[in-house]
């Protein structure tokens, strides 16, 4: 068994910049799973529905209808 180092599993996922969040808005538009695009860039799925709902990000421009 290995053992990475530094690696600590409560470690908190990373923060998404404006940058990255108007991709994800773009992932989301074309239809992408939100568990793959949260995959991508490292943080949890939930952080990736907060951007879909607009809970986060809430600003920025999307070409999708929030439910």
């Amino acid at each position: 068994m290995s053992v990475i180092p530094n690696y600590n599993p409560r470690q908190p996922s990373k923060t998404l910049t404006e940058a990255e969040a108007t991709i994800i808005i773009k992932r989301i538009a074309s239809g992408e799973f939100l568990n793959r695009i949260a995959a991508d860039f490292d943080v949890n799925p939930g952080r990736i529905s907060e951007i879909k709902t607009g809970k986060r990000f809430g600003y920025l421009p999307r070409p999708f209808r929030r439910k």
